[in-house]
């Protein structure tokens, strides 16, 4: 779906990709890579399928992690007072919708013929009113890695890990075929750089997944079969699904329920494989699931591993040796009571791992992670709310008495102004796999902190957003062989005006603690570390042009090491004509930094489906060209081909990956074909 114009009813400009830098700007503090993942390719999916906003139902809108419940409402409630819409950009006028969030829903909503009433799923129906699309991907750097050149057999007979097994690019076919939203079926194959495609070690793609989902047939909510994604309550027993969490959206920490969706991404871990349903009886909501499927694992003996690999490569024979090592079932279930203001869910989940046993290397800080053969969570999550206040949670047991906590009170007087608070307690000795929940660290676990957020919009043009977060840590963790604190500070100004042009400025410290000792002072075990990011951002542009130019700096302060220090600067210029489909972005930066500390993370666009967050260190440039063309109605090509010279080193990467030479340059293409 094309949109004629940056202009916003010749007054505003926005940016079509805005949603991009949304979840870019979450990854860089985000430590779990599959959830960022997860949700970039389920939002290229909606952009690639936008939603008619004249019959966009609730349950459509909540798939979008950037609207409140409150904004949701009054976009339906503004829709039947004010009837229909008759431009997307009349959504201007939606109380409480601001510009900023407003710039995330355009490329997922458009004008168009209403929907029609759902057709009864039948065979005629199915074969005249389906959608079928095919996704090709290929990427490839264009020189040539450590890992690829070629080594005399004798050598590789002695160190077989020493070259790839597979071919220098990635790889990935998707088909899905949809029926009016309610079925959907569709399959994956996939392979990494430097696994085997099609040689002597391998025949056929490293990774497959299938998934068939039903939904909204008479009691049947949904039905899952293969591949699927799972989300209840806050996350604390699980959760698949990726939530806002610290960004400039700073009064929507709240995770959304979705129960089962389907497993559209090409991540191979992050997933359950199986069966499920949920059957709905008027306000009641039962879910049953199954699941049975391989981790990859790293083995100590034939019954023990000591840690699952999560990454998905398969790249030399060390990593083929560990994939599919270890057997996981899991099953389970929710009740939930909803109506629009109450919500009450009981969430019980049960894994284990055949004859094998998780048996960490013992060390301090791991004390309590989880070691054994199985494991059983429980929760129950709540919300209550009204047009000015809601409260929701969870509370979480673990079969060894531990407990976890996550409760939220937002406070929304008017529509001008919006305040969070987050309290949570995870217990160090709470072990939960599949856990996702607001938290500083990556798991549900040793961690307690409270968040405090305020969004407020003095007057026209400006938005002020801002966060604290206070944490502590009560056990030990990786870098840190004491019970340790900290803190983060996030503050946001937008301003819109009327000429086509935007702009905001951003910072955000943060400060943890770590093991480190200084000479004045021999009995310190831990020391404080802070990390200083602003970002300014100036949009501005005209009819089919629009560039934005932006500044991050970045300050890394360690003692007893010296200050290190970062900046990058960066253009971008995208043009989009309004008689021709198709899409131009040119992108260029410019960066320096001192070392690793102070690394920078660049916000340019990517091609759909294909989601990547550079960061850069060292000095030199970046610069990037993506295009996105619709040949025809059916088939429409996107890619993207980027550099990166590094002024230096001689050198990029390490072990494998190494590079000789100061220059990086990658290919991602896609083609799409829908019939």
């Amino acid at each position: 779906m094309f949109i004629n114009s940056y202009e916003l009813n010749g007054q505003f400009v926005f940016s079509p990709d805005k949603w991009m830098e949304y979840i870019e700007d979450m990854a860089v503090e985000n430590e779990n890579t599959e959830e960022v993942e997860n949700l970039y390719n389920e939002l290229s999916y909606l952009k690639d399928h936008p939603f008619e906003l004249n019959s966009v139902t609730a349950e459509q809108l909540k798939k979008f992690p950037f609207l409140s419940d409150r904004q949701i409402e009054n976009i339906l409630s503004y829709r039947e007072k004010y009837g229909k819409l008759v431009s997307i950009y009349e959504l201007k006028h939606v109380k409480e919708l601001d510009f900023p969030t407003l710039e995330l829903l355009l490329p997922f909503v458009y004008m168009g013929e209403l929907t029609v009433d759902k057709r009864p799923l039948t065979v005629d129906n199915l074969l005249k009113y389906n959608s079928n699309e095919v996704q090709i991907r290929y990427d490839k750097c264009f020189q040539q890695k450590k890992g690829y050149l070629p080594q005399p057999d004798s050598i590789l007979e002695k160190y077989p890990n020493r070259q790839y097994i597979g071919e220098p690019f990635y790889q990935s076919i998707r088909y899905s075929f949809t029926f009016d939203d309610r079925l959907q079926i569709g399959f994956t194959g996939e392979k990494d750089a430097g696994e085997a495609f099609w040689n002597t070690h391998h025949k056929g793609y490293d990774h497959y997944s299938f998934y068939f989902l039903m939904k909204d047939i008479k009691w049947l909510k949904t039905l899952a079969v293969g591949d699927y994604n799972i989300s209840f309550g806050q996350g604390l027993v699980v959760s698949n699904e990726f939530f806002p969490g610290k960004n400039a959206l700073v009064t929507q920490a709240e995770r959304k329920t979705y129960g089962f969706r389907r497993h559209f991404s090409t991540n191979e871990n992050d997933y359950f494989r199986g069966a499920a349903a949920t059957v709905n009886i008027k306000n009641v909501d039962i879910s049953l699931f199954y699941s049975q499927r391989k981790l990859d694992a790293n083995p100590i003996d034939s019954v023990t591993v000591s840690s699952i690999k999560t990454d998905g490569l398969h790249r030399i024979p060390r990593e083929a040796e560990k994939k599919h090592l270890l057997p996981m079932k899991t099953f389970g279930g929710n009740i939930r009571y909803a109506t629009p203001n109450v919500c009450v869910g009981i969430t019980a989940l049960s894994y284990s791992f055949g004859q094998f046993r998780i048996e960490p290397e013992p060390k301090p800080y791991n004390l309590f992670y989880f070691r054994g053969n199985s494991n059983t969570n429980a929760s129950v999550d709540y919300l209550l709310k009204n047009r000015y206040i809601k409260w929701y949670g969870e509370t979480a047991v673990g079969i060894n008495k531990s407990f976890a906590t996550l409760n939220g009170l937002q406070l929304t007087p008017v529509s001008y102004l919006s305040a969070l608070l987050v309290y949570r307690y995870y217990d160090e000795r709470y072990q939960a796999f599949f856990g996702r929940a607001f938290a500083q660290s990556s798991t549900v676990q040793n961690e307690e902190g409270l968040y405090i957020g305020m969004q407020f919009t003095p007057f026209p043009y400006w938005k002020i957003a801002g966060y604290a977060d206070f944490f502590r840590f009560p056990w030990l963790t990786y870098q840190a062989d004491a019970p340790s604190s900290g803190r983060e500070y996030m503050l946001q100004a937008d301003f819109t005006q009327v000429k086509n042009v935007s702009f905001y400025i951003r910072y955000k410290q943060k400060q943890k603690e770590k093991n480190g000792m200084i000479s004045t002072d021999p009995t310190a075990s831990i020391l404080p570390y802070k990390q200083h990011r602003i970002r300014f951002q100036m949009q501005y542009g005209v009819l089919s042009t629009l560039m934005k130019t932006s500044v991050d700096g970045i300050i890394y302060t360690e003692e007893p090491k010296e200050k290190s220090q970062g900046i990058m600067l960066s253009q971008q210029i995208s043009w989009k004509p309004s008689d021709i489909p198709f899409h131009l972005d040119l992108f260029g930066a410019i960066f320096h930094t001192n070392d690793y500390s102070s690394r920078i993370h660049s916000y340019e666009n990517n091609i759909l489906y294909a989601f990547n967050n550079p960061q850069f260190y060292g000095g030199g440039y970046r610069l990037s060209l993506t295009f996105r063309w619709k040949i025809s109605r059916n088939v429409s090509l996107s890619a993207k081909l980027a550099n990166t010279h590094y002024s230096d080193r001689d050198r990029i990467g390490t072990d494998l990956e190494t590079i000789e030479g100061n220059n990086k340059t990658d290919i991602n293409t896609l083609i799409c074909w829908k019939f």
